[in-house]
């Protein structure tokens, strides 16, 4: 598999210049076809040979073997989301908090890292935000602020304006302050290299829509095996127990006790045959070319524009202009298809490895009016 025939089985890359890939990266046809193809079997060959839980129970073990391999864990240390978002609240919910607990984020972090604390909050959880500079946390302060907290949360990659986060050393940090630590590592699987062993975080939330290109619904989140085991979710049901009819009910080992009941197996078929195609061209080498567009990207905009660094860290380049919503709306008239953010005022470029030069070409010739 090479990168130009990624993109020529990617029907939607055929018109225009998708540059949004932090949000959504669209599907090569075989990662669809996987999905459908499961759906297809599971529905029309079932059988009493061949009964449809086995059918889905299979495909969820293969899939969480398949996961686990490609982030540098074990199969039992990883449980299906739908999305970050629903592995982010699986851990916040397996909590017993107590009115006067504290969870530290950062200002960067996504909704999906910034709502459950927020109810949280309003039963009594102390919040504590760690404001950052241009992307980037002094672990000092942050030192600081998860002192005496039970649990952090930050992204790997800030959605906000790309840049690559310590994580190894803010896990730390927060270990030596007795708090579990949670990552939000969406924008990573697909673009850079992942190993949560080697991060060391107690849990790990992330998704496959997005720089993996597979579909919606196909989440998966780590739990480090020894910190699963000490957890309560609060949801609970037959994927989620040794045994379903045993009472009292018994918790499955490890991260499996963050699975409940009958979800679709297809968008996770489709998320093992997305990281099948990404493992075939090489994380590396998807890093490089995305290192060598976002280059490029990035010297054309004015340094005062560039809210990312000037040496781009990841494929997300954020860059400040008057009226962000009327721009993306202009691009889009122009077929080149990026987002607004909220904070910083600007526009965010994704340029995933199936970009092309022409492409960052075009956007860069398409924002020569925003500089005068």
């Amino acid at each position: 598999m090479k990168l130009r025939e990624l993109r020529a089985d990617t029907p939607a890359l055929s018109e225009g210049s998708y540059l949004n890939f932090g949000a959504h990266g669209p599907s090569p046809r075989y990662v669809v076809e996987a999905a459908d193809d499961f759906v297809r079997t599971h529905e029309y060959d079932t059988t009493a040979q061949n009964d449809p839980y086995d059918v889905a129970f299979d495909a969820y073990d293969r899939v969480r073997t398949r996961v686990a391999d490609f982030v540098g864990a074990d199969a039992d240390e990883i449980a299906l989301t739908e999305s970050t978002t629903a592995g982010i609240n699986a851990i916040a919910n397996a909590i017993d908090w107590r009115p006067g607990d504290t969870v530290v984020r950062t200002d960067l972090e996504h909704p999906a890292g910034t709502l459950p604390w927020q109810r949280l909050q309003a039963e009594g959880v102390n919040v504590r935000v760690v404001e950052t500079e241009a992307g980037r946390v002094d672990p000092e302060e942050f030192a600081d602020a998860v002192k005496g907290a039970r649990l952090v949360c930050f992204s790997a990659v800030t959605w906000t304006h790309g840049t690559q986060l310590p994580v190894t050393e803010l896990v730390d940090i927060a270990h030596e302050a007795g708090a579990l630590a949670l990552v939000d590592a969406v924008q990573v699987p697909g673009q850079l290299p992942i190993d949560v062993g080697a991060w060391g975080a107690d849990a790990v939330a992330a998704a496959g829509h997005k720089w993996l290109l597979g579909l919606w619904g196909g989440g998966f989140l780590y739990v480090d095996r020894d910190v699963a085991n000490s957890l309560a979710p609060r949801t609970v049901g037959y994927r989620s127990v040794e045994t379903p009819t045993a009472e009292p009910y018994e918790f499955a080992a490890g991260a499996r006790r963050f699975e409940v009941g009958s979800s679709n197996p297809a968008p996770h078929v489709a998320l093992a045959e997305a990281i099948d195609v990404i493992d075939e061209i090489g994380v590396d080498q998807i890093a490089e070319r995305i290192r060598q567009l976002t280059g490029r990207l990035a010297a054309g905009v004015p340094d005062e524009r560039l809210h990312s660094p000037a040496r781009p860290e990841s494929g997300l380049v954020t860059i400040a202009v008057a009226d962000p919503e009327a721009t993306v709306q202009r691009l889009a008239s122009a077929r080149i298809v990026v987002r607004a953010l909220p904070t910083p005022k600007a526009i965010r470029a994704s340029v995933h490895a199936v970009t092309a030069r022409a492409e960052i070409d075009q956007l860069l010739d398409a924002l020569d009016s925003e500089w005068e």
